[in-house]
């Protein structure tokens, strides 16, 4: 199953041949084609319904969509709804007398950085860092999509989970996860232990948002729901109506927080007005979701005999 899907359109087409960059170097702008990096292969392919559109797929699967002339635009539906949930609990209000707030995000999870473009356009004070496992797509994304510079938004090339672990307590407002291997996140990114980690690096009122993709029968959604809501007080998930009854592969968007999301009419009026229209499921009905499904936990250590 491909984990993302966008709103609508033809896409782009696909090239052939693949290009091989010496490592260490930077392209100078996006050039369509097949591309090595280190975990495989990368292909990048004009958009053909918006002229500064690129499409990215990694190893196959449809990754990512950016639009060179708008960080604001999102082509992928569950983008869209990850951005608004963040703006409803940080409005980006700039009539604020101190202005949008300065928030500190950490993606897990890189792509083409389009959520962090996005944030880094709608709160211009956020400090944002995302980590990509694959150092050489870190350096063709750097080179195609003109990304905001450090300290607005860095790119740290390493294991999601081992950079998390490294963090600082308290350091940040919201975390995305956002990573795939194929059709589902790496286990080690979904256990009750990570969970913890997460929660550890989330400053009070913190936000953790993951993209989880699942089959129909939702077993992987349930447990992602289950794990989620045993680390946290609070939780939410958006989805289509068809993803919520079982119809269709897809994607799921869930969070949680250590403070409740409160009753928001604007965020779900927003997401009902979406290309794909969205329901806001409450911490009660995530439970519900869950209900009977295990929590995930680390493999246990093997022992040592004596």
């Amino acid at each position: 199953m491909a984990k993302r899907g966008r709103s609508g359109g033809r896409g782009g087409r696909s090239t052939a041949g693949v290009v091989d960059v010496p490592k260490g170097t930077r392209p100078d702008g996006p050039v369509e084609g097949v591309y090595y990096i280190d975990t495989g292969d990368c292909e990048l392919i004009a958009d053909q319904d918006n002229s500064t559109g690129w499409l990215l797929k990694i190893n196959g699967v449809m990754s990512s969509h950016i639009d060179l002339a708008d960080p604001l635009f999102l082509d992928f539906e569950y983008m869209r709804w990850m951005a608004a949930l963040i703006e409803s609990r940080w409005p980006p209000s700039s009539a604020s007398p101190a202005g949008p707030p300065r928030l500190r995000g950490l993606h897990l999870g890189g792509g083409a950085c389009s959520l962090a473009r996005y944030f880094a356009a709608v709160y211009p004070d956020a400090r944002q860092v995302v980590v990509e496992l694959d150092g050489k797509l870190a350096e063709y994304v750097r080179g195609w999509f003109d990304l905001p510079k450090a300290p607005l938004l860095r790119l740290r090339v390493g294991e999601a989970r081992e950079v998390t672990e490294s963090l600082t307590a308290d350091t940040r407002d919201f975390i995305i996860r956002d990573v795939f291997a194929g059709a589902l996140t790496p286990r080690s990114l979904t256990t009750a232990e990570f969970n913890q980690h997460v929660r550890r690096v989330l400053a009070p009122g913190g936000l953790y948002v993951v993209n989880s993709g699942d089959a129909p029968d939702l077993k992987n959604a349930r447990e992602d729901a289950a794990t989620i809501a045993a680390a946290f007080e609070h939780t939410v998930i958006i989805a289509d109506p068809a993803m919520l009854k079982g119809r269709r592969y897809g994607n799921m968007v869930m969070a949680g927080s250590d403070v409740p999301f409160g009753e928001d009419p604007q965020l779900a009026r927003r997401l009902l007005g979406g290309a794909v229209p969205a329901h806001l499921w409450n911490d009660a009905q995530v439970r519900a979701f869950a209900a009977g499904s295990p929590v995930r936990h680390d493999p246990a250590a093997p022992s040592i005999a004596p």
